[in-house]
């Protein structure tokens, strides 16, 4: 096990959810959110279009108050499984949560079904009337579903058989790679253990953690080939149901985005992959090394590595919270005071960190793994900055209060710029300021070109299986050795290990084509930061006012009050600009040593 640094005992207080799995609140939520669901059902089937404007209201608010009971059920035994995904009672309780929601689902399809079939002109009116001026971007949004959604019947079979299909995988997806050990110098140690063993200083523990990986990822490859196929061919069935015209095509909807901004952004970062080439030569040089490996792209360029204790983790992220605005550091400041976070490494655990919402009448979660590094407080951070969008975004009801993926990244990796910056303006040493600058650098390319070489690697598996049929894991291996060769180009020698690594990405499964949303964030967040740094006076309260606008507008209605255009095709290469001067001021302060 890693060495302690105090967040040991980080473990969440969920009883705002509930108190245990055996809280009889917890039946009694169950028990009521089908009785509201029943009564919704009886009181508004066949009727929508017979509604008026404050009719529709009052089914609507009745509607959020129904997925609100729904949501804290599943928010409850999603959060609790995630931190020991081998209890089977845990699991249990998963999976009761998830056959319920199909439950109530089937039940409430209803109103979006007849809804879509109100015609386009009375549906107008509705949405522009003051009576539904709450809900009015969910209700224009909902619109754009209108040729991508089935019958009533239709909807209830794919409700039910979602349950055991792709949500079914996805958990099996979880239970292996939590139940997986990997040995490293006679210690069997959690994925996330030896995850972080890659950025280490020491070469050969880098090599030993990446063999270990490897061999642990092979060892599972079988079983993790076959649920990359059956959640792919599980997608492409329903896409051609839905009438989607490619894999995409959901993701962007549901991004609120269009094909013309993603492919621009796509484009931009994979014309400048030789920025990212130009970085890992120089990164080699500062290694001293002769090859840059796989396993080299995360080392550190200082041969110590100091440890991060959580205390000092914490005041770092608050204390840069709170020098943007106090009450970034007061909402923070909640998730610690209050136990809302898990931070502790412990077997059974699932790997990564996220920032769960859960529901408007309650308030976030941060799940984390930390390891002590200084990548640890930066995750800390990010997770934070989720932590506080959700919090403030709350006032915007159910079914606005969550933000597209695209914008969902925003204030997550802003936390991540403000910590940063704290960091460097702290420092005198150049050779400090470098490693850190290096770091960062290391962290955006994981960002934004990683993610976008991720998407080419999605785009090809999910074209080849609905071409070609199931796929071999040479296959997978293949298009992924591929994407990737084009990105680090001839500055990184990718090992013939490295070409089973597609196989434990969580997001591939639970969220094809999130993939993009991070470079997306990242370029948009390096273009606000640069505007923060120009024109600092009242941008701070506008920030805010963005993050609590949630998601009751277009991402680029929202954006552009900050003086963004992010449907300017030419706006990602300002972010990708100040990339590169990053890489520049790293390469003039590595002349200058």
């Amino acid at each position: 096990m890693s060495n302690k640094n105090g967040a040991e005992n980080i473990h969440w207080d969920l009883s705002d959810l509930y108190n245990s799995p055996t809280d009889t609140a917890l039946e009694s939520d169950t028990n009521r959110v089908i009785k509201k669901a029943d009564e919704f059902n009886a009181a508004y089937r066949g009727r929508v279009a017979e509604l008026d404007a404050a009719e529709f209201a009052k089914m609507l608010q009745e509607y959020e108050d129904i997925i609100q009971i729904l949501g804290k059920i599943g928010s409850y035994a999603h959060l609790i499984w995630s931190t020991n995904t081998e209890d089977s009672e845990l699991g249990k309780l998963l999976q009761k949560s998830n056959e319920l929601s199909s439950e109530v689902s089937q039940k409430l399809v209803f109103s979006d079904v007849e809804w879509l079939k109100i015609e386009d002109e009375k549906a107008n009116k509705l949405i522009q009337s003051d009576e539904l001026s709450k809900w009015k971007h969910y209700l224009e949004v909902s619109r754009f579903y209108k040729e991508h959604t089935l019958s009533e019947e239709a909807e209830k079979v794919m409700s039910a058989k979602s349950v055991t299909g792709r949500a079914a995988w996805n958990r099996y997806f979880d239970e292996t790679l939590g139940a997986a050990r990997f040995e490293l110098d006679d210690e069997m140690l959690t994925e996330q253990e030896v995850l972080s063993k890659l950025h280490e200083p020491n070469r050969d523990l880098r090599k030993k953690a990446h063999a270990s990986l490897t061999e642990t990822f092979q060892d599972h490859s079988r079983t993790l080939t076959f649920i990359f196929n059956t959640i792919l061919a599980d997608k492409s069935t329903n896409d051609k149901l839905r009438n989607y015209d490619s894999w995409i095509t959901s993701r962007n909807l549901s991004n609120q985005t269009d094909i013309e901004t993603v492919d621009a952004l796509v484009t931009a970062v994979t014309d400048n992959y030789p920025l990212a080439q130009r970085y890992y030569k120089l990164k080699r040089k500062l290694l001293g090394v002769d090859e840059m490996f796989d396993y080299d792209r995360y080392a550190p360029i200082t041969k110590s590595t100091k440890k991060v204790e959580w205390n000092e983790a914490k005041d770092m992220v608050l204390e840069a919270y709170g020098d943007f605005h106090p009450d970034m550091s007061s909402i923070a400041g909640e998730f610690f005071e209050n136990n809302w976070i898990d931070a502790a490494i412990k077997p059974g655990k699932r790997g990564g960190a996220y920032s769960a919402s859960t529901v408007t009448s309650v308030h976030p979660y941060v799940f984390m793994n930390f390891d002590g590094k200084l990548r640890d407080v930066q995750t800390l951070a990010h997770e934070l900055g989720h932590g506080v969008h959700q919090y403030l975004a709350r006032k915007q009801g159910e079914l606005q209060s969550s933000t597209p993926l695209t914008t969902a990244e925003t204030a997550s990796v802003f936390g991540e710029m403000l910590v940063f910056n704290k960091l460097m303006n702290r420092l005198d040493d150049p050779s400090e300021k470098l490693a850190l600058l290096v770091s960062k650098i290391d962290d955006t390319i994981a960002t934004v070109f990683r993610q976008i070489s991720m998407n080419r690697f999605e785009d090809k598996i999910h074209t080849a299986r609905r071409e070609q049929g199931e796929l071999s894991k040479e296959q997978f291996s293949e298009f992924w050795i591929e994407t990737q060769k084009d990105l680090y180009g001839d500055s990184v020698t990718l090992t013939d290990e490295y070409k089973i690594w597609w196989s434990y990405i969580p997001h591939f499964l639970h969220t094809p084509g999130y993939v993009y949303a991070y470079a997306f964030g990242e370029l948009l967040v390096l273009a606000l930061y640069d505007s923060y740094k120009s024109q600092k006076n009242g941008f701070s309260e506008k920030y805010l006012s963005l993050l609590e606008a949630g998601g009751s507008d277009w991402p680029h209605n929202l954006v552009s009050t900050m003086g963004l255009d992010i449907k300017d095709k030419n706006f990602w290469s300002r972010g990708l600009d100040i990339f590169g001067e990053m890489v520049k001021e790293a390469e003039e302060l590595a002349a200058s040593l």
